[in-house]
């Protein structure tokens, strides 16, 4: 056998190989520098753009001489000889830590975030003109009484002085997008303010339209059980001044309807059969669908505040804690700030772009917010005629037109026609597939809307003067807790809230004047309660107006589930530390997803050929203790079934899911419909188990709940049961709006996604992919510099400063801080100080 050939490499061959290798290493090499180059100038730019925290810094426009002390957390506390001096201060302190932050927010306000970000925004910019915000900020800063303007200009002076100053050192996101900022202006701080408005108070004009269409598609009876707006477990502020015979008869009541409810799911324990756990984890909740978008309790923004009196805690002096639920952001939504003037000392969160103190306390009172879920909008529906006049009671009138044009980056502008009637601008334009003229009314657009009580209010010594500063308070509308170092505590309602015919919860005519608002609810007639008798006072989004009451405040009140738990956990007989208050903040407890496993405990105990799985399923709720910790398996299947139990009822009702949800005229479909009370119309349905509402193929709800909780579980194995994480199904997620989506940046560039507890709205602790607690305080009348607080990640916004995210892991682990106060525990805690002095 002849010897195989070798082939041997010729020179040309060789000289080619070796022309070919210089190029990729040279191709290489050339990719490798660039990438250190980019990462030598991420990480110069980003260094260079820190504040200096200590020395002197001379300060062009600054009036008088201003100390900045800081505490190990980067909190500033701002001493100065006068109110203007303070608030230029504070303008140009927070634009050291957060000037990307303020530009980006009044950018997202207004309109304006197609100009830096592209084509993307264009759609956002139109809502944003479309509703107006920019211009009624305008309007309301030439609204401003002299002394608060003062404070207006001041604050933007400041913070266009160290704009001023540090053109060549902007933040990195700034020189990322190559772009800076504009001046600052006062307008600027009030559409900030308006679209803190707009998300809290803007969404009664969506519902009422979804409303429309259900109650078309079901009929008014079904609508009106789906609508439910009271609960047995509602726990007005009021009912605590009512005294201990009305509470006894309503807690004896809720014992009754609890008891009754119980009472099916128990009655077959004995016969419950009991399983081996199962050994293996397949990771089987990785392949169900995207649960997170379809839960109904996801997409509930929220609020927590609660004040107790001397009599429940060790000290006699009242407690006051909030933990305001809100979308997370990174940087966080609140900045804290110490302001302190003369006798003007207040000490708490503040929102970066607008002046003072928003929640927190004095050297005498403390104060904390939650929503009120008012019903603050009523969408018309107008009449045009060929001309484009609209139809009043008077006869045909011009509408008035506001041209906008939106810049767009890397396109072509893009001009909007905004349509104003004289109930307020059309809006059609934001609901695809809506034919009608809509026209928004909207409390914003009052005069007067974008009023501040914040300087009055961080300054107010007593009860009387807090109600004062709230009084004229329109939007957005707060339930207001309040105690003072004298041992009073308090709650006010505020906000103006419409008195028209109807309640607003459906589109009205706009061609007459039947659903026209003839007022506001005076503030006198607002719920109030001062030093009630049970010394407890809470609020969490839910009902606030007792049986009887005149107006109607809200269509759509928040589920009672956590204002229910509160008052449990505070009425317990104990004396009470501050940190209770904090455990109470983070408590996981459900009642309404315990009530629901009980349901279905009872169901799969009382239907014949159960699969081992659901038989598994069954004992693991029955055993659960209704608490949604992340490593509970039993909370991850109780609330899976829950929302196959949501799906197959309101399916039969609304009709099958659209094949293409981005399809929003397809079909009317159960996900698209979203609302407050739906987990009291579950609880009302399971309770009671109308027939009405049992869908078709289905003789009894045994079944119906069975069957749900089958589907759920039907894909995996009885011990893989025992794997599955709420804490998988319900995570968290932030991550840097810029460079969180940038792989080899999103690692440390914020926290990203990890697991978590809670639920949605429904336990005190709320928790959803994108929203939380923004802060957690506790205010000690006790002894102030005992107060404690934290906010989600950290007071900087510049992501190579150590106070960028160096609060997440107590926010995370349910950890705070206490907050200096006086003068001898701002110094102890000391760790930077700078001076601003005016420029010689």
């Amino acid at each position: 056998m002849a010897a195989p050939k070798v082939a041997i490499p010729t020179r040309e061959f060789l000289k080619n190989k070796r022309k070919a290798l210089v190029v990729l290493i040279t191709a290489l090499g050339i990719v490798l520098l660039a990438g250190l180059a980019t990462g030598m100038w991420f990480y110069r730019a980003g260094h260079v753009a820190l504040p200096q925290l200590d020395g002197r810094i001379e300060v062009a426009g600054l009036i008088a001489r201003v100390t900045v002390t800081r505490d190990g957390h980067g909190v500033p506390t701002i001493v100065a000889a006068s109110m203007e001096a303070l608030f230029f201060a504070q303008g140009y302190v927070t634009a050291q830590d957060r000037l990307w932050q303020m530009d980006m927010s009044r950018r997202f306000a207004g309109g304006e975030m197609a100009e830096v970000l592209g084509s993307d925004w264009v759609k956002h910019d139109v809502e944003q003109r479309t509703l107006s915000l920019r211009a009624r900020a305008e309007r309301s800063a030439d609204e401003l009484s002299q002394r608060d303007r003062s404070y207006m200009d001041a604050y933007a002076q400041g913070v266009n002085a160290f704009i001023k100053s540090h053109r060549n050192r902007l933040p990195l996101e700034f020189r990322a997008l190559r772009y800076a900022p504009r001046a600052w202006t006062s307008a600027d701080s009030l559409v900030i303010a308006a679209n803190m408005v707009k998300e809290l108070n803007h969404a009664a004009a969506a519902a009422a339209l979804r409303r429309e269409k259900v109650t078309e598609r079901i009929g008014a009876e079904l609508a009106s059980d789906l609508y439910t707006n009271v609960s047995w477990r509602d726990h007005p502020p009021g009912d605590g001044a009512q005294g201990d015979v009305a509470s006894a008869a309503k807690a004896a009541s809720r014992s009754a309807l609890d008891g009754a409810a119980k009472s099916r799911t128990l009655s077959k324990q004995a016969d419950r059969e009991r399983w081996q756990e199962g050994a293996a984890k397949s990771g089987a909740l990785s392949q169900l669908w995207p649960i997170q978008t379809t839960d109904p309790g996801q997409i509930q923004l929220g609020s927590n505040n609660w004040v107790i009196s001397g009599a429940h805690t060790y000290s006699g002096k009242p407690l006051l804690s909030n933990d305001p639920h809100l979308g997370h952001q990174l940087p966080g939504v609140w900045y804290e700030t110490h302001l302190r003037s003369g006798n003007f000392d207040v000490v708490g969160v503040s929102l970066p772009g607008v002046p003072a103190i928003i929640l927190g306390h004095n050297q005498r009172i403390a104060w904390g917010f939650t929503n009120v879920e008012a019903t603050v909008e009523d969408v018309f529906v107008e009449e045009f005629n060929a001309s484009g006049q609209y139809r009043t009671p008077d006869g045909w009138r011009q509408p008035d037109h506001k041209r906008e044009v939106i810049q767009v980056r890397g396109g072509s502008n893009v001009a909007v026609d905004v349509v104003i009637t004289r109930h307020g601008p059309i809006i059609s334009g934001l609901f695809p597939g809506e034919k009608r003229q809509l026209a928004l009314q909207w409390t914003l657009y009052t005069p007067g809307a974008l009023y501040s009580p914040f300087f009055d209010l961080d300054a107010a010594q007593n009860w009387a003067e807090v109600r004062k500063a709230l009084s004229n308070w329109v939007a957005p509308g707060q339930n207001v807790v309040y105690a003072d170092v004298d041992g009073h505590i308090g709650y006010q309602a505020t906000g103006k809230f419409p008195i028209r015919a109807g309640d607003g919860s459906l589109p009205a005519s706009g061609s007459d004047n039947m659903h026209e608002w003839t007022g506001f609810i005076p503030f006198e007639q607002l719920p109030s309660v001062f030093d009630p008798p049970s010394g407890i006072l809470a609020t969490a989004n839910g009902r606030i107006t007792p049986d009887g009451y005149p107006h109607s405040i809200s269509v759509e009140w928040g589920a009672p589930y956590r204002t229910e738990r509160i008052y449990k956990v505070l009425q317990a007989g104990k004396k009470f530390r501050p940190e209770d208050m904090l455990a109470l903040q983070m408590d996981v407890h459900s009642e309404f997803d315990r009530f629901c496993a009980e349901h279905f405990v009872y169901a799969l105990d009382h239907v014949k050929r159960l699969s081992e799985q659901a038989r598994r399923a069954r004992d693991m709720m029955r055993d659960w203790d209704g608490q949604m910790r992340a490593d509970s398996a039993a909370a991850a299947i109780e609330v899976l079934a829950q929302r196959e139990l949501f799906r197959m009822l309101l399916e039969a009702k609304l009709g099958p899911v659209p094949a293409d949800d981005k399809n929003e005229n397809a079909t009317v479909s159960w996900k698209t419909y979203d609302w407050s009370m739906w987990p009291v119309w579950m609880e009302n349905v399971l309770l009671h188990q109308p027939k009405r509402w049992l869908p078709p193929g289905y003789n009894n709800y045994d079944d119906l709940l069975a069957t749900a909780v089958e589907r759920v579980v039907g894909g995996s194995s009885a011990e893989d049961l025992a794997s599955w994480r709420w804490g998988q199904i319900s995570p968290v997620e932030i991550q840097h709006p810029l460079f969180g989506w940038i792989p080899i940046l999103k690692r440390w560039t914020g926290p990203g996604l990890n697991e978590q507890s809670g639920h949605g709205s429904l336990t005190v602790k709320a928790a959803g992919l994108h929203f939380g607690a923004s802060e957690r305080s506790t205010e000690d009348l006790s002894n102030l510099d005992n107060s404690t607080l934290n906010i989600v990640l950290g007071q900087s916004g510049n992501l190579f400063s150590p106070y960028y995210l160096d609060q997440w892991p107590a926010w995370y682990e349910g950890k705070t801080f206490a907050v200096p106060f006086s003068a001898e525990a701002v110094q102890a805690a000391r760790t930077h100080e700078l001076v601003l002095e005016p420029a010689k």
